[in-house]
């Protein structure tokens, strides 16, 4: 009785949600986490929380199709997750492989042209599961309409790490000068190439942490970041909308401290530089409220 009073009220709060929603980020990150923990609160095997896990992997793609998300990464399987029991592991192991071959085989995949991806140290995978990324890769090789990156044997530290032994040695064997180390530099060296920086990072089942995932491209991106409690087989389309909804919040956190940094310097500029203050404010305008521009005493202008 109480879960048929409760769903009205969710439906309800869902589409108050997407109302508020004005824009999805361009690149999605998700940390699937509460898989075991949700098939040991249901009394069930463990695979069989990494099975209701992959239900809601397929509805989070098409989640991410209709609200007009570009890329989605999923950390599928970390290179921790090779310290797991072996029967544990191995059954991820069949799932990846059967998830991989069944997403590259259906019809709105391809309908929907979605790009799928393996993104990490793929080498360190069974021969099975390499060869179900190669299928996959091959299937949707070309679309681009929706990005899927599945990171397998992924560790953000890891690659960093390995990234700057590498440039190290270039260094000392006098193939690279230290002055051409740069972000574009490191970046062509990182393995895990997603096409976008992440907006957005969202992790399941109550653990506050990013655990090493993309920290190049999240946080050198400052990406946002939603934590929510629900296990990963349990998250909801009303949960990834208040993950966008916190986002949206933190986008328009960012453009005004933009704004008013940049009217503060406005403000200060001398007479000789007040018709750049005016172009600069005119960009400025509907991301802060007119009374702090009149503030400024500089009549914006239009580019």
């Amino acid at each position: 009785m109480e879960w048929s009073l409760r769903r009205p009220a969710l439906r309800i709060y869902e589409r108050l949600l997407e109302q508020e929603v004005d824009g999805a980020p361009s690149h999605v990150a998700v940390i699937q986490d509460g898989n075991r923990r949700y098939a040991e609160s249901q009394g069930k095997e463990r695979t069989a929380g990494h099975r209701a896990g992959a239900e809601t992997t397929e509805a989070m793609l098409r989640w991410c199709r209709n609200l007009g998300v570009d890329e989605l990464t999923l950390y599928a399987f970390s290179t921790e997750n090779f310290d797991r029991p072996p029967e544990e592991r191995e059954a991820l192991f069949d799932l990846i492989e059967s998830k991989l071959r069944d997403f590259a085989d259906r019809e709105e995949v391809h309908e929907h042209r979605v790009r799928i991806r393996a993104i990490g140290e793929t080498d360190r995978l069974p021969e099975r599961v390499r060869e179900a990324v190669a299928y996959a890769d091959r299937r949707t090789r070309g679309y681009d309409d929706l990005c899927l990156n599945v990171a397998l044997a992924y560790g953000g530290r890891a690659e960093l790490l390995n990234v700057a032994r590498e440039v190290a040695h270039d260094v000392r064997d006098g193939d690279l000068a230290p002055g051409e180390i740069d972000a574009d530099e490191l970046d062509r060296r990182l393995t895990t190439q997603p096409r976008r920086d992440v907006d957005l990072i969202i992790r399941t089942g109550g653990d506050e942490r990013t655990s090493n995932f993309l920290p190049w491209h999240a946080n050198g991106n400052e990406a946002a970041v939603f934590f929510c409690t629900p296990y990963w087989p349990e998250f909801r389309r009303v949960d990834f909308l208040r993950a966008i909804r916190t986002y949206e919040s933190r986008r328009e956190s960012w453009r005004r401290t933009r704004a008013q940094r940049a009217l503060a310097l406005v403000s200060s500029l001398r007479d000789r530089e007040l018709p750049e203050a005016r172009r600069v404010l005119g960009r400025l305008r509907g991301s802060l409220p007119e009374d702090e521009l009149a503030e400024a005493d500089v009549e914006p202008t239009a580019d």
